[in-house]
């Protein structure tokens, strides 16, 4: 049995809102993040869209830890590399994603394409790891994104695992809203087009979450978890190169299943 539960946004936060501080912490990183530069605290004010002692209050917190220093001439802000430590140490611990980061390197390298590792949430998919292709026209996205599971191959994929009746219980409970006017919203044309793929062996989206782009996936449980790999790209150039590609998954997919086998030996 898998261990996912297909639940909609209300249901998951029971009516409580997200505690305002830590949205506003990571609102205040991402305009960081799409700055580019440092900032003036009203600047920063309007970018995360607080009132000025918010921002103030928020950002002597994250000074008094570490995490933003001061620069006098002008009075601008702007984040240590403590946060970027914290992560990177947090991702070289990853059981799973120390052993995965060479597969993925090897099929970047293969395809050429974005490569994405996704892991269904509710009704969504969120993406755990993305490597960008190496054309200078592709597929960009960044881990932590979020796409709708019923348009994206990664939730194809991870459906296409489960059994008959969870597939079933699953897709009942999908928002299949309308993404792009290729979004399948009909359920008995979504059940069949999941089927579809389980007999194809990869699981495709044309255009169904973003005009004029194809993703192609597939899933592979590790432990009692179950993981998307995909590729992504412009729609002309998958179309054109989808049997290479869904090749090239396989052999990425073959060695993860290596991995899991390797897990539940020393389990």
């Amino acid at each position: 049995m898998a261990n996912f539960d297909v639940k909609g946004d209300d249901e998951r936060s029971n009516g409580s809102d997200p505690v305002k501080g830590a949205a506003r912490a990571l609102d205040l990183f991402e305009a960081f993040a799409t700055a580019r530069a440092p900032l003036t605290l009203t600047d920063l004010a309007q970018r995360i869209g607080v009132p000025m002692s918010s921002c103030h209050a928020l950002a002597r917190t994250l000074h008094a830890r570490g995490y933003l220093y001061y620069l006098e001439q002008p009075k601008r802000i702007y984040p240590t590399k403590r946060l970027a430590a914290i992560a990177q140490s947090i991702a070289r611990r990853d059981p799973v994603f120390e052993k995965l980061s060479p597969i993925l390197a090897r099929l970047a390298k293969a395809t050429g394409e974005t490569v994405i590792v996704g892991k269904m949430q509710g009704d969504k998919v969120i993406y755990l790891d993305v490597i960008e292709g190496t054309h200078t026209v592709r597929f960009t996205a960044a881990p932590g994104d979020m796409a709708p599971a019923h348009s994206s191959a990664i939730g194809k994929s991870t459906l296409g695992l489960v059994s008959d009746a969870e597939l079933d219980r699953a897709i009942e409970k999908l928002k299949l809203s309308r993404v792009t006017d290729l979004t399948i919203t009909d359920r008995d044309a979504f059940k069949a087009d999941v089927i579809a793929g389980r007999e194809r062996g990869y699981f495709v989206v044309r255009g169904e979450t973003v005009d004029d782009v194809t993703g192609i996936s597939i899933a592979q449980r590790i432990g009692e978890e179950i993981y998307g790999i995909g590729v992504a790209g412009p729609t002309s150039r998958l179309s054109d190169n989808e049997t290479v590609y869904a090749a090239s998954l396989r052999e990425a997919i073959a060695a993860v299943a290596r991995i899991d086998a390797e897990l539940r030996g020393n389990a």
